[in-house]
């Protein structure tokens, strides 16, 4: 199986150290590192079981948006767009709905995972389609629970949720469907997703400048999502401003912005931001952090010196 990980912070040995979790704790929320661990869970028993023929592409960031996509796996089979989920305890996925069990009660969860995939999902099928890349079926969502603490009582849901001890199966279910693509076109549909090409060349009469561009992309942010995101007459329309990488956490710096038209690209070409950029810092911030997220930091910085001083006190006491 071919992995593209594209997950931000982490180094070229794909481990992510102290400074860079700290940076993507503050941006992505305190369930963000939770959420890797349980990716590369899921991760390892793919590549135990799924052949040639497959690509997984990881923590993909739509283009142009701010949308991060957790798992998208291209295979033989067709796209499956698969949110892992590190939760513990006891929940319920009935219908569209995702709740949260406490003593036989059936409560909403702070985060509906079935709405929030099935969302991911959408908003991966627009950007496919905007890169004219051509797949045998919809896209599927897919809710993957990768620590077997998490016990879900499904009734019917509408999406597939799958637990921590039928991934194997899962997987090897992938490989025995029908076979609608080959393997070359597996490996060309995920190098087009993670390389986006215009969709359209635009006549020279109507083709923008860079400088036209650009303005009209700082002009009208909203329009552009929404027409972009405009899903059809019997779809309810996509707000993408419900999504992030935050998936666990009710607050988030994340505001997505859509995803860019193909048409108005001015290059056949681009390339994706790289993962350790940056952002640019916001007004009003120290550092491009909020008071609140400079408190946190200073918190996690000084149970940090505790932990590595206390290590140091054992050792030196110890021996």
């Amino acid at each position: 199986m071919k992995i593209i990980d594209k997950t931000p912070f982490q180094n070229d040995k794909g481990e992510i150290e102290l400074w860079p979790r700290i940076q993507g704790t503050l941006r992505y929320g305190f369930n963000w590192y939770s959420e890797l661990q349980a990716q590369k869970v899921v991760m390892d028993q793919f590549e135990r079981i799924l052949e040639k023929g497959f690509a997984l592409i990881r923590n993909f960031n739509l283009p142009g948006s701010e949308i991060i996509v957790p798992f998208i796996l291209v295979g033989t089979h067709g796209v499956t767009v698969i949110h892992v989920t590190p939760l513990r305890g006891f929940y319920e996925a009935k219908g569209d709905q995702w709740n949260r069990l406490d003593n036989g009660r059936s409560l909403p969860a702070r985060v509906d995972l079935i709405n929030l995939t099935t969302r991911l999902a959408r908003a991966t099928q627009k950007y496919l389609e905007i890169q004219k890349i051509t797949i045998p079926g919809p896209v599927e969502p897919v809710i993957i629970c990768a620590d077997p603490g998490l016990h879900v009582d499904t009734l019917r849901p509408i999406i597939k949720v799958v637990m921590s001890d039928a991934i194997k199966q899962f997987a090897a279910t992938l490989m025995q469907n029908r076979t609608a693509l080959r393997g070359e076109q597996v490996y060309d549909i995920a190098d087009r997703i993670v390389t986006p090409h215009a969709s359209d060349a635009p006549s020279p009469q109507s083709a923008p400048t860079p400088a036209t561009a650009a303005a009209a992309s700082s002009q009208q942010p909203a329009s552009r999502a929404k027409a972009i995101f405009d899903a059809a007459d019997k779809t309810p329309a996509f707000d993408p401003s419900d999504l992030s990488f935050a998936l666990g956490e009710s607050e988030t710096n994340i505001a997505p912005q859509g995803l860019p038209p193909g048409v108005s690209e001015t290059s056949p070409v681009r390339r994706l931001p790289s993962s350790n950029n940056k952002p640019e810092p916001q007004k009003g911030k120290v550092l491009g952090m909020s008071p609140a997220q400079l408190g946190i930091l200073a918190g996690i910085v000084i149970v940090e010196c505790c932990v590595i001083v206390a290590g140091a006190y054992l050792l030196l006491f110890n021996h």
